[in-house]
């Protein structure tokens, strides 16, 4: 192959040499074949002469090193979900820690379902893992630090919620729960609001003269803001905070100043004490809507006015109908239907 790199010989194993853009390249087989070592060296020069070189670098990069490009994209793009990622990459990194790139195949990766699966996970979290693990070779594809990604099937997941607490459920859990998760709770339940953005609430987003409490769309799950009318039980969720408010503390609901943490472990254990063991604290933002939708609700008095039942009855998952009902312009003509039924 004289003028198309060379074939040589380092002991037993066959290396090859060749050059691009004026620089020598020598890498291993890895193979005591000689046929083999053509082959690569046969695919190296394929590589350079259309511009789709990578070379050796490629033996070098690590799932560790894919790690690290996901987690910088995450935080380069501002995601919310970092805590979230690490904890999916802690799975992965059990079976393809300090392993090469170019060694996790489509068939180490189908073992790693079938283990996963094993373990009780279930397919949906299977899903999140593999999501990450096809990202990281996305950004290494493009980053020129890979040539191909391996594939990466994806299993079907059926993990509809439909999760739902009722009103005797709900006081009964509610009582079991320490005392600074009592509100936070009541004002889930009662507003269809995700934990997070509940934890997330500052004072600054409340108009209590207005009866008006805002989401801002970097709160937002799905960066939508949202309004939500103050009416019944909500209001008075909210002047109770009021009454604790501390002035060095921005959060509508805190742990005696310090914002609300993880209270997984509070909820179950109040859960079980009421006798629900498989309700789960997203269940509380199905339980408006079904109220809203349902025309004769007897504590559908407690929730806003019939208008709003009205509008969630048209809607067909939870997400859109809080969406639909607390956009700016539907949540200032749901606050006008409000004002004119407590005229009369």
């Amino acid at each position: 192959m004289r003028g198309m790199g060379r074939i040589f010989k380092r002991g037993p194993v066959y290396w090859i040499a060749y050059s691009y853009r004026g620089k020598e390249y020598r890498e291993s087989s890895r193979s005591e074949s000689e046929s083999q070592a053509r082959k690569l060296l046969k695919k190296r020069i394929g590589e350079t002469s259309v511009g789709a070189f990578i070379g050796p670098n490629e033996e070098r990069l690590t799932f560790e090193g894919m790690a690290d490009m996901l987690l910088t994209d995450y935080q380069i793009n501002g995601k919310r979900s970092v805590a979230t990622l690490r904890g999916l990459i802690r799975h992965l990194s059990g079976a393809f820690g300090m392993t090469k790139a170019v060694d996790i195949t489509a068939d180490r990766i189908a073992a790693y379902i079938a283990h996963r699966q094993r373990e009780g996970a279930a397919n949906a979290s299977i899903n999140r893992e593999l999501a990450a693990l096809k990202r990281m070779f996305t950004l290494a594809v493009r980053a020129r630090k890979l040539s191909h990604a391996p594939y990466v099937a994806m299993l079907a997941e059926n993990n509809a919620r439909q999760g739902f607490v009722d009103h005797p459920g709900f006081l009964a859990v509610r009582d079991a729960l320490p005392a600074h998760l009592k509100d936070p709770i009541t004002f889930l339940y009662f507003s269809g609001w995700r934990a997070g953005e509940m934890k997330a609430l500052e004072w600054r987003d409340v108009d209590l003269d207005g009866k008006i409490v805002r989401l801002r769309p970097e709160v937002s799950k799905n960066k939508d803001g949202r309004v939500l009318p103050l009416a019944g039980e909500l209001v008075e969720v909210v002047e109770r905070a009021r009454v604790k408010r501390r002035p060095d503390c921005p959060f509508v609901f805190h742990d005696d100043g310090q914002p609300i943490g993880n209270f997984r472990k509070a909820w179950r254990t109040a859960c079980r004490a009421a006798g629900l063991n498989e309700i789960l604290v997203h269940d509380l933002r199905r339980t408006p809507c079904a109220i809203w939708s349902a025309p004769e609700s007897p504590i559908a008095s407690r929730w806003l006015f019939p208008a709003t039942r009205l509008a969630a009855s048209s809607t067909a998952t939870t997400s859109s109908a809080s969406r639909t009902l607390w956009r700016p312009a539907n949540a200032c003509r749901l606050i006008s239907a409000r004002k004119q039924l407590n005229r009369r």
